[in-house]
């Protein structure tokens, strides 16, 4: 699908027909275009438009590069960003002139949101470069409302692992339930931490070529805002996955703890049945001169030794603090 954007008083909004109104439009949005669609837009353009096999190489030549006088870049973008589950793919971004194309093949909730608002605000949209500002500020918006939505979770994670002294211990299934939220906590942060990295290359190339585009200055100085917000949200990033390997470590330890102790329990009742064990082996045997076998309180005196040689052990352990 190709949906073109022209600006009336700082606005966008869309076109109804790409090909007639296509000297007024300043943004390209090619959300899982087809063969057909991306040839009509290389004609109207000439313009290579990366596949989608291109776009996801990895290193650095292939994301950010010039060709012809345009610009491609291409950052990892979420999407599902509601959910723990994120949808990472890539996101081109191609600067052609006073044009801004952008290509995808899923769909982050940032360009929708940025569509919307756009459409309603006069923020000065006049070119491809003042778009690709302000939907650059809507993506890092949203990888900012991620973070934040996964610190309220940490720490409510982090308030059940740490509970009081006296507070209910939590059984085994629900630390099971804490290992898997930790690890799903740990995911998102990874790949919103991937996110910002991208974006924190696209941002340096893009003070490069403002430079040599020779910019106004109120681009450039977006470029450096959104620069140290992408460089404070990946440092806030890297925290909360700090704290998430420290949360994992302490559920683990919690888990440990609670089996050492069941261990324990396990271990203590052997000790104390253990010596009434022994002593109803010996009145068990099958002698014929045994000294207790005709006495009256044969029977009651060894119940009363059973019960004695369990109770010593359970009192000498609870002496010493085992228990």
């Amino acid at each position: 699908m190709i949906r073109g954007f022209a600006a009336t008083s700082g606005r966008l909004h869309a076109v109804d027909n790409l090909v007639e109104s296509f000297d007024g439009v300043i943004w390209i949005d090619l959300s899982s275009p087809t063969r057909d669609e991306e040839q009509m837009l290389e004609t109207l353009l000439s313009i290579d438009i990366p596949t989608r096999e291109d776009m996801e190489e990895i290193e650095i030549s292939s994301r950010l590069y010039y060709e012809d006088g345009d610009t491609f870049m291409t950052a990892t973008v979420p999407a599902k960003a509601d959910t723990d589950d994120l949808q990472m793919a890539p996101v081109t971004f191609v600067l052609t002139g006073e044009r801004l194309i952008t290509i995808r093949y899923h769909q982050p909730r940032a360009f929708e949101t940025f569509t919307q608002h756009a459409a309603k605000s006069n923020l000065g949209y006049t070119n491809g470069e003042i778009v690709l500002m302000g939907l650059l500020e809507a993506i890092v918006d949203r990888l900012a409302d991620v973070l934040e939505r996964a610190q309220r979770e940490i720490a409510a994670i982090s308030r059940v692992i740490f509970e009081q002294p006296g507070a209910k211990r939590s059984k085994s299934k629900d630390l099971q339930q804490l290992l898997q939220s930790i690890g799903r906590k740990g995911d998102l942060t990874s790949n919103v931490r991937e996110s910002l990295f991208t974006l924190d290359r696209v941002s340096a190339f893009l003070a490069h070529m403002t430079i040599q585009r020779r910019s106004d200055k109120e681009v450039r100085a977006r470029i450096k805002t959104l620069a140290r917000d992408v460089h404070s949200l990946t440092e806030h990033s890297s925290s909360l996955s700090q704290k998430s390997t420290f949360l994992l470590d302490a559920t683990l330890g919690v888990v440990n703890i609670e089996q050492n102790a069941i261990i324990k329990i396990f271990s203590v009742a052997a000790v104390v049945f253990l010596p009434p064990t022994l002593i109803a082996s010996i009145y068990g045997m099958n002698f014929q001169h045994m000294p207790e076998f005709r006495w009256p309180f044969g029977y009651p005196f060894a119940l009363g030794v059973m019960v004695l040689s369990a109770i010593l052990p359970y009192l000498f352990f609870k002496r010493r603090g085992w228990l």
